[in-house]
This record gives structure tokens, sequence and C-alpha cells, in this order.
């Protein structure tokens, strides 16, 4: 049975949980769904963890007239619209700017925390649909209304019918199938769908993966920047300002980057990419410290953009080492 097919209902009546450990067992599918609502991995955790405690605390309301399963989308749902009321929409900083040259870039003034799309680390158990985690495919999402968010990600990946989604946000089938044709149209002008596959690396990506940790590590600027695109971005949330081309990510590695030289990488998967956590050299010899985690996007055997999220609070959230030695 597919993920999709797990988070749809499933028809029948339900029965209220027995446990609190029932409704964690739907913990890891529930971060997913919010995490695409919301896209902050933080902000998903609070969520989720609000939607179990209401759904333990109002177990004698539940009726039985649905699955739990989709009792507990209900509630995310509405935590999650609650959540997302009155306030802006999170994004990369390529949707916030145009590039900007690296004779005039400088790190500047962070933003806060709650303008930028986060990263999620790909769950063991795939519990989320891949295409559908991809950074740009959740970038794309924070534009639509909240409530066309809720029907796109309910009707095309967890495959719920129109019917059961007009049930769940107390409106009507014809306005459910209208979100959903408004919200198409605004990812497909992004040039992102759910239905764009995510395959896994060729062998030729996964040497040129490996390839990229041998001259970053090394730094070696030369081999690096051989294997981007030549119109590859360089982004770094929270601070605002993103790079564009060989010439000037070779500019920006040699000048104010220069104090990653020395850095260690730590493999993940992120957003169904290829990832890595960054430690940077702390000045005592053999020991590295957390600075960013790395998002590669891959085309056509080049990278052709490499995020840099330096929130550092992500490493314990990844179950990451505080530091290395």
């Amino acid at each position: 049975m597919s993920v999709a097919q797990l988070a749809a209902p499933q028809g029948g009546r339900g029965s209220p949980p027995d446990s609190e450990l029932e409704l964690e067992g739907f913990r890891p599918e529930l971060t997913g769904y919010c995490y695409r609502m919301l896209g902050s991995t933080f902000e998903a955790d609070d969520a989720v963890q609000d939607t179990l405690v209401r759904a333990w605390q109002g177990r004698e309301r539940f009726e039985g007239r649905s699955s739990l399963r989709s009792w507990l989308y209900r509630i995310a749902t509405n935590v999650c619209l609650d959540a997302l009321r009155g306030r802006g929409r999170r994004a990369l900083p390529m949707d916030l700017s145009s590039p900007t040259p690296v004779s005039v870039a400088v790190p500047g003034e962070p933003l806060g925390e709650e303008v930028w799309v986060e990263p999620m680390v790909d769950p063991a158990d795939a519990v989320v649909e891949a295409e559908t985690i991809r950074l740009a495919f959740v970038a794309a999402l924070q534009l639509l209304p909240a409530r066309q968010r809720a029907v796109l990600l309910l009707r095309e990946v967890l495959q719920w019918s129109a019917a059961e989604v007009a049930e769940l946000l107390d409106t009507t089938v014809a306005s459910v199938n209208s979100a959903l044709q408004r919200a198409r149209a605004t990812l497909s002008a992004r040039g992102v769908s759910t239905e764009t596959p995510v395959r896994p690396l060729s062998d030729a990506e996964r040497d040129l993966v490996a390839q990229y940790v041998s001259a970053f590590e090394a730094y070696d600027i030369d081999r690096l920047v051989g294997l981007l695109h030549e119109d590859a971005g360089f982004s770094m949330p929270p601070l605002p300002v993103w790079l564009r081309g060989r010439d000037n990510l070779r500019g920006w590695y040699l000048g104010y980057g220069i104090a990653c030289r020395g850095s260690r990488l730590l493999p993940l998967s992120v957003n169904a990419a290829p990832g890595f956590a960054h430690y940077k050299p702390t000045g005592t010899p053999g020991v590295w410290e957390p600075w960013s985690i790395q998002v590669l996007e891959i085309a056509d055997g080049q990278i052709v953009h490499l995020h840099h999220f330096l929130d550092t609070a992500l490493f314990a959230r990844f179950g990451l080492p505080a530091t290395l030695s």
C-alpha cells in the first residue's frame, strides 16, 4: 500500500484511540503533511504535537463516523490553518530578489526565521511522497492561500476524494474543485507539480556528488566550480543575498567563504535530494562545529543550485552531533 493510500480515508467507522502510543504511530506521516503546509520543520513538529494532544484530550468526542486517520488529518489541517492565519508566506532567497554580483555581495543582516522555507531530512520509512517534499515544490506551495494548499495536498498527494475534502473543510465539492484548479495553475506557472517524478541518483550523479565532497573538503575551488552548471545558484538563508554563475561562486568561495576551508561534510538525504551537514573548523585542531545544512540540486549531470541553511538549530533537530572531532 502506498503512502498516499495509507493517508487517504479508508472508509467505514473508526474507534477512539486506545492509548497515546496508538496516536504516536501517526506522527511521521502527519509531520510530512504539516511540513508541506507550513514550510517549516520546527513548526511542523509543533503542529503535530498540538494535533496529537488535541486528539487525545478530545478522544471521547470521536464519534467513529470516519477512520481515526481521517479524524487526525482533520485536526492537523485545522491546526495548520490556524497557524497560517494572518502571517506572511515562507520563501527561498531566489523568491525575494534577483541574484547579486559577487563584487557587491556582502552577507548583510539575516532575516527572521519566519521568512524562510526550511529543509527537512527524508524520513527513513519514506512517509512522504518524494516529489512533493522537494524544496522547489514546498516553496511553490507557500504561494498558495492556506485553504488551497490544504486542498491540493489532500486531493493530489493524499488522494482524498473531493467530497471528503469538502467535508473536512466544511465547504462544497464545487469549491474544492475550483480551489484545486487554481492551485494547479499556480504550481504549473512555477514549473512544479505533484506528478514530477523523483528518481534515484544515477551512477554518474552519485559520482558527481562524491566529486563535490572531495573538492569541497579539499577546498579545491577550480575543481569544485567545474562541477557546477555555468548558471548555478548559491543561497544561504537566513541571509537574503544569493548568487548565480560560476565566476560569482568562485569569487565567493575565495572571498567571504574562505573561512569554510578545511570543512567536513556528513551525508544526508534532504528534501528528496543529496544533502550534507556542513561542519566548519573551530580553530582548535581536529574539532569542527556545525555551520550549515547543504542541499544540492542536480540536473543534466551538473549541480544547478547549492542551498546552505545556516540555522544550526537544525543539527539537533536532525539528530546530528554537536561537534566532529
